[in-house]
């Protein structure tokens, strides 16, 4: 093979691997998507399980700490669903009459937990803090848009209080319980209770200093609705829509998303 020979043949070499590499990508990102989506699934069936044992679904955050208060347990829901999650012998370490980050729960808080965890997340440029087991998703608090101050609160994950399906008068099809808040800094942690948020941006478009609905997927995130479907979320949804999405009482109409 002549040297022109073998330099058209890179040259060949380099144009085909530059069309496959985006395609490769693209469907590796597909792949972690719906595994996303499967981790939402998984975390639908455990909260509905927590309804059927104690006829509502698990408060958003059991004693949420206000500075300067120090010693509140700020226990998580997500800490609340693990035996519906197939990890009764993580649930049984934990010792939830103790705060969140007591040494009592430290050995359990650091177990990672996969159905908390999304593929698309670097955990390197996003590691959980204190050595306590990753979350990137949240509890749907409400929606604070257009001024509305979300108080009473309207979603599905509250402070010290329990929603039971009979609330969800919106529909259970078109209330959004659980959404990714994966760039969240610093990121969430499954056992801390602060991950329960008011949505008050349009998807992907929030600060990293606040909670919000926000992922590593892109053009959008995945959110878990009440009646346990797991969607994803365009970000080119209005904030009308969203705000829609994020409460289960005010009685407005939800169109296409």
């Amino acid at each position: 093979m002549s040297l022109v020979e073998l330099l058209v043949a890179i040259a060949i070499i380099g144009v085909l691997a530059g069309l496959l590499l985006p395609a490769i990508q693209q469907s590796r990102e597909a792949a972690r998507r719906g595994q996303c989506l499967n981790n939402l699934r998984q975390l639908g069936l455990a909260l509905h399980a927590y309804h059927n044992a104690c006829a509502t679904f698990p408060p958003g955050c059991v004693e949420r700490r206000i500075p300067p208060t120090k010693t509140a347990r700020q226990i998580s829901w997500a800490a609340l669903i693990l035996p519906g999650l197939e990890q009764q012998a993580v649930y049984e370490r934990l010792d939830l009459s103790r705060p969140y980050d007591s040494p009592a729960n430290a050995a359990a808080a650091a177990m990672l937990m996969p159905a908390f965890v999304c593929p698309s997340v670097d955990r390197e440029r996003y590691p959980a803090p204190s050595g306590r087991g990753p979350c990137d998703y949240g509890g749907i608090y409400g929606g604070r848009f257009h001024g509305d101050p979300n108080d009473p609160p309207q979603g599905m994950m509250l402070y010290d209080k329990a929603v039971c399906l009979a609330m969800v008068t919106d529909g259970t099809s078109t209330t959004l319980f659980v959404s990714e808040d994966s760039q969240y800094l610093p990121p969430g942690e499954w056992i801390n209770g602060m991950n329960v948020f008011d949505v008050a941006y349009a998807i992907n478009a929030s600060p990293r200093v606040d909670n919000d609905i926000h992922s590593e997927h892109p053009r959008g995130a995945n959110g878990l609705f009440v009646d346990g479907a797991a969607r994803f979320l365009p970000q080119s949804m209005s904030t009308d829509v969203l705000w829609a999405l994020c409460t289960r009482a005010r009685g407005e109409p939800v169109g296409d998303f």
